[in-house]
């Protein structure tokens, strides 16, 4: 009988996984065909799949599991890519700004629900709730518009970061405030002392971890050349730090998780990291805006609904006017603060954190939390078309001079990255170098990697067939690509790196004359097989003493090659 219930409920977890990825994948498509954002489709499919609509019900629970997942995963993959120092540089504007828009957007929607007759003390914490914002959904969103590792970004999700040590105090503050026999003053400060000691432990372990323990583990890994070990290293590193942080240090899984991605960030193996996190990472995501659907009865509209609009009208107006007049006060530009205060305009995650709290201990009721689980699916779906009616207006702002080219870069023609740092890579180097171009290099060998900096050339460790490994190289602003090496899939890559800049020019080297249309076909501009440049060059050869002038020569070898190629 024991038998039995276990597969029934492995069962259970399987069919849930399914059936919401399904859901997902269906009004996702629908969403995106449509031209809005797929994270709509995602939160309708928690919609459909949930406990308030008939039909099929997955569990939330299990739902809820697999969503941590994701989040863990797409928080340690920004830690991955910001670096400390901006992080650090970002304090100035990031600290007082969270602190400003926190206690603007609490205010604001405590005043609005004590008109309506609500207690001033549970307009305070739901406005509290509502004055976070979803990292999940501005990570997204920001990187859909290429924001999330400009000026932008670094400070948008820094502030993010702010409000969760916010969000962190304040879980353990209520308990003791309203639980039945708190302390006090003396607990509430003794309980802040102990969190502010917690926090500050988990950032200097995060640094050791950074400077010593994970880059010497991470080389014996790598050593061993199995993509396997070190993909599966990742993953212990993301999910390990992050449980931990939560379990010793009391701090969210999702602020573990970004500890986590700056600790591995610190390493030369960030780019190669960062892209073995990216596949798992996609398909757990999704999941989160399927769990957040759940969540949503469709009758609270109407059961609460001035109170939903209250919210919103908070969420959606004063928030983000909240944080960009904070952002430009603290000395950032209009085109700076403008998609800054637009990336708030939503909430998330923590949001619901804090909800549950409250309500457990009777500060909000049922009201307040349908408000808002409502408020924040209705924002999760209207920020994206929020950030980018932003971005278009910033980028006519009449202080942007000079910010939209630090925000975007133009493409470099001289910039030129190259895949594979073998005999055929070493004499493209050679010869672009002599020509004035700037290199990139990307390369699976750890030493040629680490010889290349030595010498002062920008190298990656990194595989180039995982996503993520060609935009760390930049390749939205490079002016060519070139593959020198033999590279297995290189027709995807092909296709990859098109879609991530059409106007990039692609040069790739293959050994068979039979694989050149399909790598054509994928987009590449220039295609050199082995079979046909080896015997282009005997026959110059053998030819080398005829009597024919330079020109009728060159001539000869691209019609030989147009023959060959085509």
């Amino acid at each position: 009988m024991g038998h039995f219930t276990n597969a029934m409920h492995n069962l259970g977890i399987l069919v849930t996984f399914a059936g919401s990825l399904a859901a997902a994948l269906v009004l996702g498509f629908l969403a995106h065909r449509l031209k809005v954002s797929p994270i709509v489709g995602y939160l309708l499919a928690g919609i459909v799949v949930g406990p308030f609509t008939p039909g099929f019900v997955a569990d939330r629970a299990v739902a809820e599991q697999f969503a941590e997942m994701g989040v863990i995963l797409l928080l340690f993959g920004i830690g991955l890519r910001f670096h400390l120092s901006e992080m650090i540089a970002m304090w100035r504007i990031v600290v007082p700004g969270a602190l400003i828009q926190s206690t603007i957007s609490t205010a604001a929607l405590a005043f609005l629900l004590h008109l309506v007759g609500w207690t001033w003390i549970a307009g305070i914490i739901l406005g509290m709730a509502i004055s976070v914002a979803s990292t999940v959904v501005m990570a997204l969103v920001l990187a859909e518009r290429h924001d999330l590792h400009a000026r932008i970004g670094y400070i948008a999700i820094g502030w993010t970061v702010v409000e969760d040590l916010l969000t962190v105090a304040m879980l353990l503050v209520l308990p003791i405030v309203y639980s039945t026999g708190g302390g006090g003053s003396q607990s509430v400060g003794g309980a802040l002392a102990v969190a502010g000691l917690k926090v500050a432990a988990l950032g200097a372990i995060v640094v050791v971890l950074g400077r010593w323990v994970i880059p010497t583990a991470l080389e014996r890994i790598e050593k061993t050349r199995s993509r396997e070990l070190f993909t599966l290293a990742v993953l212990v590193l993301a999910i390990g730090i992050a449980v931990g942080s939560a379990a010793i240090f009391g701090v969210s899984i999702a602020l573990g998780a970004f500890l986590a991605g700056l600790a591995v960030g610190r390493s030369e193996f960030a780019a190669r990291a960062a892209s073995d996190a990216v596949p798992m990472r996609d398909a757990f995501a999704v999941l989160f805006f399927v769990s957040v659907g759940m969540l949503f009865d469709p009758h609270s509209l109407i059961s609460a609904m001035l109170p939903i609009v209250l919210v919103l009208a908070v969420v959606l107006i004063v928030k983000p006017l909240a944080a960009l007049l904070t952002v430009r006060v603290l000395g950032e530009p209009l085109a700076t603060a403008v998609p800054v205060g637009a990336a708030f305009s939503q909430v998330g995650e923590f949001s619901f954190i804090l909800g549950v709290l409250a309500r457990d201990l009777g500060l909000i009721d049922g009201v307040g939390w349908n408000a808002l689980v409502a408020a924040s699916i209705i924002s999760i779906v209207l920020n994206p078309s929020i950030y980018r009616w932003a971005r278009r207006v910033s980028s006519s702002a009449p202080d942007l001079t000079g910010i939209a080219a630090r925000q975007h870069p133009a493409m470099d023609s001289r910039r030129c990255i190259l895949v594979g740092y073998g005999p055929v890579g070493r004499i493209v180097r050679r010869l672009l170098e002599e020509r004035g171009a700037q290199i990139t290099v990307i390369d699976l060998n750890l030493d040629t990697v680490r010889q290349l900096r030595v010498e002062g050339v920008t190298a990656i460790y990194g595989d180039v067939l995982r996503p993520g490994t060609l935009d760390e190289a930049g390749i939205a602003t490079a002016g060519s690509l070139v593959l020198s090496a033999d590279v297995e899939d290189a027709a995807e890559i092909v296709r990859q790196s098109r879609l991530l800049n059409p106007k990039l020019r692609i040069l790739v080297r293959c050994t068979h004359l039979r694989d050149a249309a399909a790598l054509q076909r994928a987009g590449a501009n220039v295609v050199a097989a082995g079979e046909a440049e080896v015997g282009v060059a005997l026959a110059e050869a053998v030819t080398d003493g005829d009597d024919i002038d330079a020109g009728q020569a060159t001539e000869q070898r691209h019609a030989i090659r147009r023959r060959l190629y085509s």
